[in-house]
């Protein structure tokens, strides 16, 4: 097998790539090539305009005859598959013909691009969502943070420094646990906000709080296992879980948070191996776990053996009322393993998450995480964790507060004053996302599907029911625009209401 020396059009850097020329073939070396190269077009890695080696350096690259390459090139410029410009070279052809066999090209009908379909079977499908929005003017379903107001430039210095001081060190491979530095500054952001006690030896960074799941499941739950989890709930936790072989169990949410007295009953008559929570700002709902039920579950917890996965993804933004600390601040034996993630205070993008747990918990999990992912982007750790030492997130994290609780505001007076006879909804005292009560005589579907052809998203309240149960509910994120945008997003919505009441409901929805 030999290899062609191929140059983008665009680019002067040349790459090498293989052609297998059989000299025990009855076909001529000069058809192996042309049928090489045309193959190569047809499979699609040969784009249009793709330039090719002279006839002189493929000769020499091949080790064969120059004419038997100038006749291979002859043969495929006849069939219209390349092209010559005098004084800039050989071409794949921008204007290809109708693709057909060939005579020199046996075969070539078989495929165009890679097989859809995998010839050997696949797992069950354990139904993950991957994150793929409508490209419409306004997404409001997560609460997505406002991007725009990352700090870029301070971002921008910090990582370009670490990539010159750091050197091969941050460039090689590194602890799977993430830079000990990281560690150290979100050890003492979390002892600081978190009230937790704890060291850079406590912590493991992560590819975001999504990793951290993933890591938790290889490490604690068995296939079999019986998980408890919040009902309405994040989705996707559920599906990490079933992906190992867990068994997720709703366990229904009120005014109050996870219903600790409904976990207890299925406790005795089910091994619950592990809870999944959102306490601080419950997942989509927004409410806050009670004092008194944050309690009973660590009581519960120690009584039935059950791992605690506190899933604090937006603790930074608590607006009224004194700050609520976590779980994992009064457990004094274990049992919870928190996690969290800088997608909220920065960026989802930059994808820093971080887990808290006992040694051997993390000992395992780093051994996991090697396994998974090797590491993280440990350049960029080093960079965050500058923004941590001078202050940068700090500051950036109180003046977002500011935004965002603005924002709250403004949506909900907003939402009251053009949608109130159709929607409900509670002030939340944190979070960046409301949870609104569509009103029984709305089709709260078609609302939403009325809303996303004129440009708005939202997610119907079944998304985050545990059976998809319709629920007569939204989460309407508010951070990601500013008040203008919000504004806009909020008259859509109303526009898509009068659609749907002169229409009679009847759009079906498919979100």
């Amino acid at each position: 097998m030999h290899s062609v020396d191929l140059t983008p059009v665009s680019g002067a850097m040349r790459w090498q790539f293989p052609v297998a020329l059989d000299p025990h073939s009855r076909d001529p070396l000069f058809q192996q090539i042309a049928h090489g190269i045309a193959a190569d077009i047809r499979r699609g890695r040969l784009k249009p305009g793709a330039r090719l080696p002279s006839s002189r350096e493929l000769a020499a690259t091949l080790q064969v005859h120059r004419n038997t390459v100038v006749s291979a090139y002859g043969e495929l410029i006849a069939e219209g598959w390349i092209e010559t410009a005098e004084a800039r070279g050989t071409f794949v052809s921008r204007a290809l013909p109708e693709i057909k066999p060939r005579r020199f090209a046996p075969g070539l009908a078989a495929a165009v691009g890679r097989p859809r379909k995998a010839p050997f079977g696949l797992n069950a499908d354990p139904g993950f969502v991957g994150y793929q929005r409508p490209l419409v003017p306004f997404l409001l379903p997560d609460g997505l943070p406002d991007t725009r107001l990352v700090p870029r430039a301070a971002l921008a210095r910090a990582y370009r420094r670490a990539l010159y001081a750091q050197g091969d060190l941050a460039l090689s491979y590194g602890d799977a646990r993430g830079v000990a530095r990281l560690r150290a500054a979100l050890a003492e952001m979390l002892a600081a906000t978190r009230g937790l006690a704890i060291s850079a030896d406590d912590v493991l960074v992560t590819r975001g709080s999504q990793m951290a799941l993933e890591l938790i499941a290889r490490t604690v739950l068995s296939p079999g296992d019986v998980v408890a989890v919040e009902n309405p709930g994040y989705r996707t936790a559920w599906q990490v879980f079933q992906a190992h072989g867990a068994k997720p169990m709703p366990v229904p949410v009120d005014a109050h948070g996870l219903d600790v007295d409904a976990l207890t009953r299925l406790t005795e008559t089910t091994r619950v191996r592990a809870v999944y929570l959102t306490p601080h700002h419950q997942y989509p709902t927004t409410v806050t776990l009670s004092a008194g039920r944050r309690l009973a579950l660590l009581e519960l917890a120690r009584q039935r053996d059950i791992a605690i996965i506190e899933d604090d993804y937006a603790h930074e933004f608590h607006y009224d009322g004194r700050p609520v600390l976590p779980l994992a601040s009064a457990d004094r034996e274990g049992f919870v393993i928190y996690i969290g993630t800088l997608a909220k205070i920065l960026a989802p993008g930059l994808r820093i998450g971080y887990m808290v747990g006992p040694a051997d918990l993390l000992k395992r999990a780093a051994v996991e995480r090697f396994c998974l992912d090797i590491q993280g982007d440990h350049v960029l750790e080093h960079a965050i964790a500058e923004l941590f030492e001078d202050g940068e997130v700090m500051r950036h994290a109180r003046r977002a507060r500011r935004i965002y609780e603005g924002r709250r505001d403004f949506m909900v007076e907003r939402l009251r004053k053009r949608l109130g006879g159709a929607l409900s909804l509670t002030t939340p005292p944190g979070g960046i996302a409301l949870w609104a009560t569509i009103a029984p005589e709305v089709n709260a579907a078609a609302w939403a599907a009325r809303a996303l052809e004129l440009g708005v998203f939202v997610v119907a309240g079944a998304h985050f029911s545990f059976h998809r149960s319709p629920l007569p509910n939204w989460r309407l994120g508010f951070a990601a625009y500013d008040e203008r945008g919000l504004g806009e997003a909020v008259e859509i919505l109303a526009q898509a209401l009068r659609d749907v009441r002169r229409g009679g409901g009847r759009t079906r929805a498919s979100v």
